[in-house]
């Protein structure tokens, strides 16, 4: 029997549980421990793994030769912490539900999850880092940036892009060849019928600008 892979989870959250559970059902990779910068979770445990510590306590483990992931919703937070993984030498792998559906000429980043339920047609690049949440549909030829969070049963339609670092909220539509900008926040249960530019907070059906 050939040796399975071993991978870290970086987060002891909510979100961490399900990139366990994916990792786990997907088979082909073992568990090695859970990582997480928080100092009252440290010593404990999270679905039977030990929550090994932050990041200082990874680079002790710097001689074990395995890949990583950043299980932390935050997109923020979840790129910083894998741009420095990065620069400490680490290789984040995307981790991709057994139950996701994804279309042929499908491009998916390092570090990306995509969770169960997930539909990805052919021809989409998901770039670094982002998270496709449960039952998200994402049709052909769309782009997500790095670091995109498309939030549980939202709904891509063709050749739309997200840029960087947007937030796509819950159960959101955003018909075709609409261009997201980066670092966008779209409420949930928005509907998306017109361009948004970098740096916008947007909601409602149709979609409008928020207050600050």
């Amino acid at each position: 029997m050939t040796e399975r892979e071993k991978i870290f989870v970086f987060g002891a959250s909510g979100h961490a549980k399900v990139v366990i559970d994916m990792i786990e059902r997907e088979g082909r990779r073992e568990i090695a421990w859970i990582c997480d910068d928080a100092l009252d979770k440290h010593g404990k445990q999270l679905m039977g793994y030990e929550i090994l510590g932050g990041r200082e306590a990874l680079l002790a483990r710097r001689g074990d030769t395995v890949a990583g992931v950043v299980a932390i919703g935050d997109n923020r937070i979840r790129l910083d912490i894998a741009a420095w993984l990065a620069d400490k030498g680490y290789r984040l792998a995307p981790v991709v539900h057994p139950a996701a559906a994804i279309g042929r000429e499908v491009e998916i980043g390092d570090g990306t999850v995509v969770m169960a339920g997930c539909v990805i047609n052919s021809g989409t690049r998901v770039g670094r880092h982002a998270i496709v949440n449960t039952g998200a549909t994402v049709d052909h030829d769309c782009i997500l940036g790095d670091g995109v969070h498309v939030g549980p049963g939202s709904q891509l339609c063709g050749h739309v892009t997200v840029g960087a670092s947007s937030l796509v909220g819950a159960g959101t539509t955003i018909v075709p060849s609409v261009r997201v900008g980066a670092n966008v926040v779209v409420g949930a249960g928005s509907t998306v019928l017109a361009d948004v530019p970098d740096g916008a907070r947007v909601g409602g059906s149709p979609c409008r600008p928020l207050g600050s």
